[in-house]
């Protein structure tokens, strides 16, 4: 069980870490007017802040 929960915890982890990458350079590419301030948010709140940038930052950028 153990093992099954050490590859579970890598998977999320790895899936996290595209998230947070992926919203990085979305946000880098965008010419969303508040760029610097989502990356700030971004960088300082990984995982919320990649949520946060796709639900809220990028409507703003369209």
């Amino acid at each position: 069980m153990t093992d099954m929960n050490t590859n579970l915890n890598y998977i999320l982890s790895v899936v996290w870490f595209i998230l947070w990458i992926v919203a990085l350079v979305d946000c880098v590419k965008s010419s969303n007017p508040n760029k610097v301030v989502w990356v700030i948010v971004i960088i300082l709140l990984p995982f919320l802040g990649s949520i946060l940038y796709f639900l809220l930052g990028r409507k703003n950028a369209v």
